[in-house]
């Protein structure tokens, strides 16, 4: 019986990894298609979507039966809901990245962010991606350095976030309401993946040391 029942703990995880690399090439598909005006590109990222929601509810159901059939407890315990909570967290991060993708589809065939702001939406995308392949990594290796390059990429998306909006409240803005309403958006697409991100990192780190870290921290 015991055997099952690492078996199944061993087979969230993989499910866990398998959502945690469909999020990064959502992200990494959506962030092409929103610099390059790429509509085929990005109804691919809007359709693949339904892929991670499926995973998503597979794992939370067997996560959900091992619970009522095993009777886990302490770090099996910890492991089974911190799951249930991370597979939230990156639905959510694909659908973010949906959330993009639909952008550069309906400002098709125009690019959806002025060019006064693609430096600063480049570098946003270039982060979110980079925290993907981290929470990734994590998940696969448990080593928890991994988790300050998080929380750094996290920081200065947070610091670029803050600035599009400065941006748009200048004197100098004149771009068009619809403009500025998708840069809006945009910017708190990137912002939110970001967020997750940092959330599946603490839950992590929660399950390795056992203790709940507060916003913020730092391995």
């Amino acid at each position: 019986m015991r055997k099952v029942f690492q078996a199944e703990l061993h087979q969230i995880g993989e499910e866990l990894i398998e959502i945690s690399t469909l999020v990064t090439e959502a992200m990494e598909k959506s962030v092409r298609a929103f610099a390059g005006a790429d509509v085929e590109l990005a109804q691919e990222v809007i359709a693949a979507d339904a892929r991670i929601d499926f995973l998503q509810n597979d794992l939370d159901e067997r996560a959900i039966d091992v619970l009522a059939l095993q009777g886990p407890v302490a770090s099996d315990l910890r492991m089974i809901v911190g799951s249930l909570r991370m597979s939230a967290s990156l639905e959510r991060m694909g659908d973010l990245a949906r959330h993009v993708a639909q952008l550069a589809r309906l400002r098709y065939p125009s690019t959806v962010i002025p060019a006064s702001l693609t430096a600063t939406f480049d570098e946003l995308a270039e982060l979110d991606i980079l925290i993907s392949h981290k929470v990734t990594e994590l998940l696969e290796t448990r080593e928890l350095a991994s988790v300050t390059d998080i929380q750094s990429a996290k920081a200065r998306i947070s610091e670029l976030h803050g600035s599009v909006f400065k941006a748009i409240a200048s004197p100098d803005w004149n771009e068009s309401a619809a403009t500025t309403v998708d840069v809006t958006l945009a910017s708190r697409y990137f912002e939110r993946f970001g967020d997750h991100g940092v959330s599946v990192a603490r839950k992590v780190s929660y399950l390795v040391t056992g203790q709940w870290q507060p916003e913020g921290f730092m391995v």
